[in-house]
């Protein structure tokens, strides 16, 4: 009885030291992860279209931040994206949307970046353009209603915004994408990238099958050359805007796996 009684007391002096090293043990697998989030729009959009996934991530304590794209030319995007990096205080998810998947690519190589997420977006080699990846496969009827104006500078129709970047939203959204979209430079898409990040990072991709702007074909298939982990979601082109669920928890994978390497 004694040697009970003595057990006891010892257990009930020891077990809160072990809950409190339980405790900091899950808090450093916590910490593990990577924290911060960088996300990249891209053509004919501003950061503004991250709205509905930013709060998501927030939740889950991740510090994000939104790039403004200039759109002006590849080299000033990808600027940019380095200026948002160089504030980071850690290792970073990049993140990119559409042709932003391009600058990722060539800012993805700053040594801050721990691993990139691919968004319906482009994810090309060293010397090849959105242009050049967009060959081999069927034109996407975006195509059909983009504008330029006389500086060469692009801009999609009301009806483009519609029936082919974001059809799965509602009429109210649709307006707002038309009245904010970024003038995007025809050169961005002949613009090729020098150094593919994607060659020395991880990689995520969400391929949206009702993609009306980049074929979804094409995001297929840089998915497997890329070696990505990937996701098929039912959605427009802005998945982002519409499934924002889907592309938050791909990110935070991203930021957990991508952390524990």
């Amino acid at each position: 009885m004694h040697r009970s009684r003595i057990n006891r007391t010892a257990w009930f002096l020891i077990a809160p030291f072990l809950l409190v090293s339980a405790f900091q043990s899950g808090a450093a697998a916590q910490a593990a992860g990577v924290k911060n989030i960088v996300l990249v729009h891209g053509a004919w959009a501003d950061g503004s279209c991250w709205t509905k996934v930013i709060p998501l991530l927030e939740a889950k304590g991740l510090h994000v931040t939104a790039v403004q794209n200039p759109l002006t030319s590849l080299a000033e995007d990808v600027a940019a994206t380095k200026r948002i990096l160089a504030l980071q205080d850690g290792p970073v998810i990049l993140v990119g949307h559409s042709y932003a998947g391009v600058v990722i690519t060539e800012a993805g190589n700053d040594p801050k970046v721990a691993g990139l997420v691919y968004i319906a977006a482009f994810a090309p080699a060293e010397g090849q353009s959105v242009n050049d990846m967009a060959k081999p496969f069927p034109a996407p009827p975006l195509n059909n209603e983009v504008r330029p104006d006389a500086q060469g500078f692009l801009t999609v129709t009301p009806k483009g915004v519609r029936e082919d970047f974001a059809q799965d939203l509602s009429p109210a959204e649709q307006d707002l994408l038309t009245a904010t979209q970024g003038q995007t430079n025809s050169t961005d898409f002949a613009a090729a990238v020098t150094t593919a990040a994607w060659k020395t990072k991880p990689s995520w991709v969400a391929i949206a099958a009702n993609d009306r702007a980049i074929s979804p074909e094409l995001e297929k298939s840089e998915a497997a050359a890329i070696k990505a982990t990937a996701i098929t979601v039912q959605s427009s082109h802005v998945m982002m805007l519409a499934h924002p669920k889907e592309v938050a928890e791909l990110i935070e994978q991203a930021a957990a796996k991508a952390g524990s390497h």
